[in-house]
């Protein structure tokens, strides 16, 4: 039996708060040690896994333009067939039963004319204005011309063969074109744009050939020979069957989809790489604070005995070193976010003044999403329950004789 009578009462959840708050005024030293320690832990999670999902929004933001270029395919017949895209092939396809929609692309050799200044070896890419939302390609400045909207988008390469500047300032600028139509027979004949036409649209990509898109609508004949045609499925089931029947067809086939599921699958892999070395880190803070709160089930030995001897109850000293753990893990999460979200603003800062001197476009890398934020304070509070766990239980099994003989 114990030498020190008791009764047993529960201590209640806001008296457990106030007690186990004590340790930040107490030993504050190291309860703040501790909880920088959990914090750096849970910065490095938090700014390796932002960087991750940051690197997959700007990819796939990439990939991902339009949500019907998703379930399009672009499809062509391969040089050393020379089997012809015609018209008549156009029309045949678009009556496939999977498919939704078919927008021919037309490209030609020829130039363009601004003023004085003429821009030679320009690809002159005839196409209708759904062709941008199946293709996913979108101007950066402006938009795509319509039939309300006449007019011609223009490659940054393009733009700068007029000595134009890629901006708002080059767009109503008219321009003419001229473009070497190829016949079904193999030889060539000049189209010259009735009129001068406005630029509607400017793609800043400096990837892309000098090139200027333009409505077939626009010009004094239509196209007999197409480049590639690209053709929506109805919906995302019929996007296997129709790429399998128009392979079997003898086409080329290109599928925005299988990049974004290539690119996502990597990417994944990479988010993953990354939070290893974040959860590694952060298992090195953990110890810390089990360590931390080993130490301090030692110096309170006597504490435990004598609110023991006062009728704390084992689940009440328990509950009190667990919530200590628990407070130390969850503050430790909060500022370990605040930590890992302002690294990643310092350094997406940086880059971006680095960008902007080297001529490039300003960028947001790092993306933290708020489930992400929501598991890391309850992961952190969780692992403070953990570290917790071992004195806790050591701590509600001392009797309080026990307690003042080692004390």
């Amino acid at each position: 039996m114990d030498e020190f009578p008791s009764s047993q009462h529960n201590l209640g959840f806001f008296d457990l708060i106030k007690l186990s708050t004590r340790v930040f005024t107490v030993k504050p030293t190291r309860a703040l040690l501790t909880i920088l320690g959990t914090s750096i832990g849970i910065s490095t999670v938090v700014f390796l896994i932002s960087l991750g999902y940051g690197l997959q929004f700007i990819l796939l933001g990439k990939l991902i333009t339009t949500q019907d270029s998703l379930i399009t395919l672009q499809a062509s017949y391969p040089n050393e067939s020379a089997v012809p895209l015609t018209a008549d092939e156009v029309q045949k396809l678009g009556k496939i039963p999977n498919v939704a929609e078919v927008v021919p692309l037309a490209e030609f050799s020829g130039e363009i004319k601004s003023g004085n200044i003429t821009g030679t070896g320009v690809l002159i890419r005839i196409t209708e204005p759904d062709y941008f939302r199946l293709s996913g390609v979108q101007p950066g400045v402006g938009k795509i011309y319509s039939d309300e909207k006449p007019g011609v988008v223009l490659t940054s390469q393009a733009t700068k063969l007029l000595s134009l500047t890629v901006d708002d300032k080059s767009l109503g600028k008219t321009i003419s074109l001229k473009a070497a139509y190829q016949k079904p027979d193999g030889k060539t004949e000049d189209i010259q744009s009735p009129s001068a036409l406005s630029i509607t649209g400017l793609i800043n990509d400096d990837t892309e050939p000098p090139a200027a898109y333009i409505s077939p609508k626009y010009l004094p004949q239509t196209p007999q020979i197409y480049k590639e045609t690209y053709i929506k499925a109805k919906d995302l089931n019929s996007v296997a069957p129709l790429r399998d029947y128009l392979i079997n067809k003898g086409m080329i086939i290109s599928a925005r989809l299988d990049l974004v599921n290539q690119a996502q699958k990597i990417l994944n892999i990479i988010t993953i790489v990354l939070g290893v070395f974040g959860v590694a880190a952060l298992t090195v803070s953990a110890v810390g604070m089990f360590n931390t709160m080993i130490v301090s089930f030692l110096e309170r030995t006597y504490e435990v005995g004598v609110m023991k001897s006062l009728g704390a109850m084992d689940s009440d000293v328990r509950n009190l070193f667990l919530m200590e753990s628990a407070i130390m893990g969850f503050t430790g999460g909060v500022a370990g976010i605040a930590l890992g979200m302002l690294a990643g603003v310092l350094f997406n800062f940086g880059l971006n003044i680095l960008a902007h001197r080297l001529g490039g476009q300003s960028i947001k890398l790092f993306y933290t999403p708020t489930w992400f934020i929501i598991m890391v304070l309850a992961s952190s509070s969780f692992i403070g329950l953990l570290a917790g766990f071992i004195p806790a239980r050591r701590a509600s099994k001392l009797s309080p004789k026990e307690a003042f003989l080692r004390k």
